[in-house]
């Protein structure tokens, strides 16, 4: 049978509760189960169910696998955070704000730790190998990822390719390791993988394209969450570095002074932005970009020898992702 995405998500969720933390010490182990348990997508697992359905029903032996990449992805979520200062994760406060610096880093730390237990528990030890060099892979390019994104805030000179290449390592690398992991499971052979695996960088890319389109240009009432944040905080979003790529003279000048200097009245910033943005058609230019990657996605998608029901289901949910207005 073909499971629905909200049978793949009802698994998941029965696996997690399964494998809550309810060892000692509390103090290590609450701040795990706080922010496993905050929600989100759950796009990661679901990728990992997804891709293994594509060459074999029985999901139930990824689930190890959709724990493993969705606890490296939270993992990731609260150290970032630390890093960011930020306050709110998912609407409530960010694990160091609720259970202080140390307990942040550290439960963290056990996090990753335990995503390699979780790697270790497949039930097919020949492919074990495999799955951890694809793992790593992932985990050293999303640090990267974040390493770039980190030097991007203090340069002026960041280019669009660079840009790219960061969100692909930040965002897109754990998707398409999603994607590769179940599918390896499942019983893929390498070509069918490495199609996957492009699937999910350009996918992701995409996805991060309409973020950025999102916070500058969604609306309030189905975004949840203030528009122009990313411009508040002066991020080298793709809207921005095209902006500054497309003005000229004294609107240029201004746009790289405003951008790099901090932000005292929001609201005033927010619309003078968004003006200059919207006189330089750069919302139809990035959803342009978001389209063209969508569509090198999908060649990758209909080259797959697979499951074609399933290949129309990830496909809708990649396109769900893609063009979502939350």
């Amino acid at each position: 049978m073909t499971y629905s995405i909200d049978q793949l998500l009802q698994k998941f969720h029965t696996y997690l509760e399964e494998n809550r933390f309810e060892q000692a010490p509390k103090a290590l182990y609450d701040p795990v189960n706080y922010i496993m348990n905050l929600g989100g997508k759950r796009l990661r697992p679901l990728l990992v169910l997804m891709a293994h359905q594509l060459y074999d029903e029985d999901v139930d032996q990824s689930l190890p696998l959709a724990l493993a990449v969705e606890t490296f992805h939270n993992f990731s979520l609260v150290h970032d955070d630390i890093m960011d200062a930020a306050l709110i994760r998912r609407g409530k406060p960010s694990v160091h704000t609720r259970y202080g610096l140390n307990a942040g880093i550290l439960s963290g730390d056990v996090m990753l730790i335990w995503v390699y237990q979780y790697l270790l528990r497949v039930q097919a030890p020949h492919l074990i190998p495999q799955v951890v060099r694809i793992f790593n892979q992932v985990a050293i390019e999303v640090c990267e990822g974040q390493q770039y994104d980190i030097n991007f805030e203090q340069r002026n000179d960041v280019t669009i390719p660079e840009y790219l290449k960061m969100i692909e390592l930040k965002t897109a690398a754990l998707m398409a390791g999603s994607l590769q992991l179940g599918a390896l499971v499942g019983g893929a052979d390498q070509e069918a993988i490495q199609h996957l695996d492009q699937f999910g960088r350009l996918i992701g890319i995409a996805f991060q394209l309409q973020d950025d389109w999102l916070d500058t240009f969604g609306e309030l009432e189905k975004v949840g969450k203030k528009i122009g944040g990313d411009i508040v905080q002066n991020k080298k979003t793709y809207l921005i570095l095209k902006a500054l790529e497309t003005a000229q003279g004294p609107t240029k000048v201004a746009l790289v002074e405003m951008m790099n200097t901090p932000t005292t009245n929001e609201e005033e910033k927010i619309n003078w932005v968004k003006n200059v943005l919207s006189e330089l058609k750069i919302a139809q230019l990035t959803t342009d970009l978001r389209d063209e990657y969508r569509e090198k996605a999908f060649h990758h998608l209909h080259l797959l020898q697979a499951d074609n029901e399933v290949k129309k289901v990830i496909g809708n949910l990649a396109d769900k992702l893609v063009y979502r207005e939350v």
